[in-house]
């Protein structure tokens, strides 16, 4: 699976408002923490915040916190909004018609495994067992 940088760096915000506990998180502090650049995070926040994964409020008490707990937010959640639905198969011709079935299996995994883990678990380093 290849993943965007912007993808990435959607991820590596969500951990971190998911490690902040609740709390508001301004932008500069999260691009600062993640090393994302600043006017490439404010769009990422706002495509997050119209998906409603995230929450945010102006002003010097504001900033983005998550809209559901991060036990409730999967790392598919976040692909999701950032990438869009994944791709059907591709057909493949003759001899190598079976190449579908394997991509179809390889994507399905993927799938059970980014929805099985949460932001929780990465910001707190507890991986369920894969």
């Amino acid at each position: 699976m290849r993943l965007s940088v912007r993808t990435q760096y959607a991820l590596r915000a969500a951990v971190e408002l998911a490690a902040a506990g609740g709390g508001p998180l301004s932008a500069q502090r999260i691009a600062v923490a993640q090393h994302i650049p600043r006017r490439f995070l404010d769009n990422i926040l706002l495509q997050l915040r119209r998906a409603g994964l995230i929450h945010s409020q102006r002003g010097p008490e504001g900033g983005y916190w998550l809209a559901r707990p991060a036990a409730e937010i999967s790392l598919a959640d976040v692909i999701s909004v950032i990438e869009g639905v994944p791709r059907g198969t591709e057909d493949f011709p003759g001899a190598a018609k079976p190449l579908g079935d394997v991509w179809t299996a390889l994507r399905k995994q993927e799938q059970t495994t980014l929805t099985e883990i949460t932001l929780a678990h990465i910001a707190t380093g507890s991986l369920p067992p894969l």
